[in-house]
């Protein structure tokens, strides 16, 4: 088993893909349309790579839970990169800026990014491929 997506609500798609485009650069906008959902015409855009991807849905409203709050909701979502530094970079060159810098030991160093939106994305990349080392929790 394998997480295949998820499905964001977003305010808007061209700054929240300016975001992931510069995060995920070898992804691509697999296809998209419009549709109403509950009355609310909508357009949508799958972005990923053949296996895995987003999907982003405009015209979002409301705001996300507070991130340091214990509201019902996503707090993160986090994903494996295999070069930390040249993700920051990517991401700094494109105007984003780091929101915390995460764990940094031996096995793994990460950074928390708030997207155009506000959710908290988590990028992680481990040093090891030993599974216990990944996993360890001091």
């Amino acid at each position: 088993m394998r997480l295949e997506h998820l499905n964001l609500v977003v305010n808007d798609l061209d700054t929240t893909l300016a975001f992931y485009q510069a995060a995920f650069p070898h992804w691509k906008v697999r296809g998209g349309g419009e549709g109403e959902w509950h009355g609310v015409l909508r357009k949508w855009i799958h972005f990923g790579d053949e296996y895995n991807y987003l999907s982003f849905n405009d015209n979002g409203k409301g705001k996300i839970r507070p991130i340091e709050g214990y509201d019902l909701g996503l707090a993160h979502f986090a994903y494996v990169v295999t070069n930390l530094e040249s993700l920051i970079e990517r991401l700094t060159s494109a105007g984003f800026e780091i929101d915390i810098l995460g764990g940094k030991d031996a096995n793994y160093n990460s950074v928390y990014y708030i997207d155009p939106n506000g959710y908290e994305v988590e990028f992680v990349e481990y040093l090891t491929d030993i599974p216990s080392d990944r996993n360890h929790y001091a």
